[in-house]
């Protein structure tokens, strides 16, 4: 381990002064640029939302790669049962489809409604409604950030910040699970 370092030790010194001497110690040369944020790695196949905790997390072959806080519906007990009641569905669903141009910044659908829910919303008869995301805010509320979850304002979807729906986007593909808890 010496022997590295003297071969790049260079003692400079002319024959008139032997105090001056420099040392220079050779450093390696990085090859290529390391990754410098996490959004460049992060994948994941499941999501849970605990509705009563406010958490959105997502999991990759069963182990935590991401949690987020989240805004719900402006109802956010109980299941959903029809259209216009302002809850988020619980239940297992999945991922199956993208809105890159969402009026909510960009969007996750989910495939509610499941034909559990259909069956219970036309027995009571009502319709079960659809159009449940997992979004950003709207433009108008974009600078809110963070503060946006302050109250629960979505009409049953689930809301995150907007740089929060960019990762998700990118690490969540479609046809992945996602899992709503009360």
């Amino acid at each position: 381990m010496i022997l590295p370092l003297l071969a790049a030790t260079f003692v400079l010194a002319t024959p008139r002064d032997s105090s001056l001497s420099r040392t220079m110690i050779a450093t390696p040369t990085v090859s290529r640029t390391p990754a410098t944020a996490i959004h460049d790695v992060l994948h994941a196949d499941s999501i849970v939302v605990e509705k009563q905790r406010r958490t959105m997390t997502l999991y990759n072959a069963g182990h935590v790669v991401r949690a987020y806080q989240i805004a719900l519906g402006k109802e956010p007990t109980g299941d959903k049962i029809k259209i216009g009641d302002n809850r988020t569905p619980e239940g297992v669903f999945h991922i199956d489809a993208r809105n890159a141009q969402s009026k909510y910044h960009m969007a996750l659908h989910i495939s509610y409604p499941d034909a559990e829910h259909i069956q219970r919303a036309k027995a009571l008869g009502f319709a079960a409604g659809g159009d449940i995301m997992i979004h950003g805010l709207p433009p108008a509320y974009a600078d809110l950030g963070e503060k946006h979850r302050d109250y629960d304002w979505t009409n049953g979807c689930i809301a995150v910040t907007d740089r929060e729906i960019e990762e998700i986007w990118r690490a969540v593909p479609n046809g992945a699970t996602i899992q709503i808890k009360p």
